[in-house]
């Protein structure tokens, strides 16, 4: 299924990466059937939370970081009063000078971003999967 939606897209297809992500995160919901066995596991260098916000204390909370970053971009749904909201709102203004003057530069830096920012949570993703398996006891 998935070899067949990747053919239908560029490889650097912006619906590509999310595709990916959204499918790993899939994979991790139906691997990880007990995702308490992830409390007090630290987390490693391969799963670091955002390090601008307070870090992850351990693979639960990256856990549902993860989930909850898929289910915020598969809804639309995000909290405006968030203190990640504040911070974009507030970064928003900083480049709203920009768009007037660039708005396609603007968009493929914007593109860059959201390009690396999901191979990063992909690749987070699969790691927490793989630390479940070897947590379980369940061969890679």
């Amino acid at each position: 299924k998935m070899q067949s939606a990747e053919a239908k897209f560029n490889k650097n297809s912006l619906l590509l990466a999310l595709q990916r992500y959204t499918s790993a995160v899939r994979n991790m919901e139906q691997t990880i059937l007990l995702p308490s066995l992830l409390r007090d596991v630290p987390s490693d260098d391969g799963l670091d939370c955002d390090a601008a916000e307070e870090s992850c204390a351990d693979l639960y909370d990256s856990y549902l970081m993860l989930k909850a970053i898929s289910c915020t971009m598969e809804s639309g749904l995000f909290s405006s009063d968030s203190h990640k909201a504040m911070n974009n709102s507030a970064l928003h203004r900083s480049l709203d000078p920009l768009l007037d003057k660039d708005p396609e530069g603007l968009f493929h830096f914007h593109l860059k971003g959201l390009f690396s920012v999901m191979s990063d949570l992909t690749k987070k993703t699969h790691h927490l999967t793989e630390k479940y398996m070897e947590i379980i006891g369940a061969a890679s």
